[in-house]
C-alpha cells in the first residue's frame, strides 16, 4: 500500500511555476499492477520519483508499507570507474541481500558477456539498462516503480523482461509508466491517470485507459 497525502509538486522556473502535484490524495493498492497513464510533461517519473524518495514533494507526504524499488531500470546511480559485477555488489550490500546470488542473477540475465567485468563507462546505454533491469529485478520488493523499462533491448529481452517482471507480479505489485497501451493491457490491471496536477484511479484498467485517450484527443 502507497498512500499519498495531501502531496503537491511544484517546479519554479523565471518567474513561471509548474504543478505536477496539486493537493494529491490516492491510495495505490498492494499487490496490484498499477499503469500510470499521462501526455508527455504531466509529471509521471516526477511522480515515481517522489514514491521512490529520490525526489522531495513540495509539501505533503507519502506514506508505505513493505518495500519500494528505486524506479526500475534506472542507470544514473552506476559508479562508472566500476565494472558492472562491482557495482551490483555495492547494490547487493546496500539492500542487504546475497551478493553472490545477485551478482549471477544479473549476469545471467542482462547477457553483456565479458563488458559484465569491464567498467561502465565503456558501455553502451543499451547495455546499461539491462544491467539496471537485471538490478533491480533480482531483488525482491513489495512495489516495483517501472519507467519504460521494458521497451529496452531487443525483441527476446524485451519478452524475457516481460516474464520475468510477471513473475515478480505474482508475489508483488507495481506502478508501471508506459506510452504502449498494448504492455499496459498485458501487465498491468488498473490505471491512475495524472492530468493537470490531478491524479484518477480505476480499477478498470479499460476505464483508466479511455479517460487517457480522451485527454490525448483534446490535448492542445
Amino acid at each position: 500500500m502507497i498512500e499519498l497525502r495531501n502531496l503537491t509538486k511544484i517546479f519554479r522556473l523565471k518567474g513561471e511555476q509548474k504543478v505536477v502535484a496539486d493537493n494529491l490524495n490516492m491510495t495505490f493498492p498492494k499487490g496490484r499492477s498499477v499503469a500510470l497513464l499521462g501526455r508527455n510533461g504531466a509529471g509521471k517519473s516526477t511522480l515515481l520519483k517522489m514514491i521512490a524518495g529520490t525526489l522531495d514533494p513540495t509539501s505533503g507526504e507519502i506514506v508505505s508499507e513493505g518495500t519500494i524499488s528505486w524506479p526500475v531500470g534506472f542507470a544514473g546511480s552506476f559508479h562508472l570507474d566500476l565494472t558492472g559485477a562491482q557495482n551490483v555488489r555495492f547494490v547487493a550490500r546496500i539492500y542487504g541481500v546475497d551478493t553472490d546470488e545477485l551478482v549471477a542473477f544479473v549476469e545471467d540475465f542482462a547477457g553483456l558477456g565479458p563488458h559484465f567485468h569491464l567498467p561502465i563507462f565503456s558501455y553502451s546505454s543499451g547495455m546499461k539498462s539491462r544491467l539496471a533491469f537485471g538490478v533491480s529485478m533480482g531483488i525482491d520488493f513489495d512495489t516495483y516503480l517501472v519507467d519504460e523499462v521494458t521497451s529496452v533491448g531487443d525483441a527476446a529481452f524485451r519478452d524475457r523482461s516481460r516474464v520475468l517482471f510477471n513473475a515478480r507480479m505474482e508475489h508483488a505489485g507495481a506502478i508501471m509508466v508506459s506510452h504502449s497501451l498494448g504492455m499496459v493491457r498485458s501487465m498491468c490491471d488498473a490505471a491512475a491517470v495524472l492530468e493537470g496536477g490531478q491524479l484518477t484511479y480505476y480499477d478498470d484498467i479499460e476505464e483508466g485507459i479511455a479517460h487517457h485517450k480522451d485527454n490525448m484527443a483534446h490535448s492542445t
